[in-house]
């Protein structure tokens, strides 16, 4: 197959999203589009752009990185990028599988310095379950807002142990369970799984979570294209199209 992830491509997808008012490193750490490429290209099968994604985007955050940090600050920052690819990708497996996860993040380690590997579970282990349908359900609401109480039971007359699933498991666990990208980040993750796994009817529910989490409209349609542009690129072919964002 020939090279997908080629900088040109690249830089068209980082263009694609817009703008923020950003100074300094936030001007890349601030950008989702690498999230939502490298997870719409993991799910669409092709797990060799994932590196080539991760260097395109580090050489951005080392050219902006100010001189007036140090050493220790300028590491810090690119750890933050790496876990914030890594946690996108981990996410995106409850969408696309985690088999094509693995493949993504395993070629992503190919390429990641020692210093920047992660040493430790992220998440606390020590928690009771209670704990996470707690906190699986306040993520849930926060995301869906007004259709919460609709989706889940939906998802609960499909077969109760979906219900709790997606919740806990979901919602508690992987989505919530860490801190590493904001609760709108996720929206754009699971929005770029879903397009590339070709769920029309999830979509529409994400992309109104993405901007029930604080999304512009601009920001939603963004994420959409760029998911799309990667998916296309790798050959998908949607059944009926990809909904629109509303």
């Amino acid at each position: 197959m020939a090279q997908l992830a080629t900088p040109a491509f690249l830089e068209q997808l980082k263009a694609t999203y817009p703008s923020r008012d950003a100074l300094g490193s936030d001007v890349v750490l601030s950008n989702p589009w690498c999230l939502v490429a490298a997870v719409a290209f993991s799910a669409s099968n092709v797990p060799e752009a994932i590196p080539l994604i991760w260097e395109y985007t580090l050489r951005d955050l080392v050219e902006v990185q100010g001189n007036e940090l140090s050493q220790e600050q300028r590491q810090q920052e690119r750890l933050a990028l790496a876990r914030r690819i890594r946690e996108a990708l981990l996410q995106s497996g409850l969408l696309s599988g985690m088999p094509r996860v693995i493949n993504s993040l395993l070629a992503l380690n190919t390429v990641m310095p020692e210093e920047l590997r992660e040493k430790q579970v992220l998440r606390d282990t020590n928690k009771h379950m209670s704990e996470f349908d707690k906190s699986g359900r306040d993520l849930f609401l926060a995301m869906y807002r007004d259709t919460g109480d609709a989706v889940q039971s939906l998802l609960d007359s499909a077969y109760p142990d979906l219900g709790w699933w997606c919740n806990t498991i979901g919602y508690g666990v992987t989505y919530g369970g860490t801190s590493v990208l904001s609760q709108v980040e996720s929206s754009f993750t699971i929005v770029a799984a879903l397009i590339a796994v070709d769920a029309p009817r999830q979509i529409t529910w994400h992309l109104a979570n993405a901007q029930n989490g604080g999304a512009t409209l601009d920001e939603a349609k963004a994420v959409r294209k760029i998911a799309m542009d990667v998916a296309e690129r790798a050959g998908l072919v949607w059944k009926a199209g990809v909904p629109e964002v509303v």
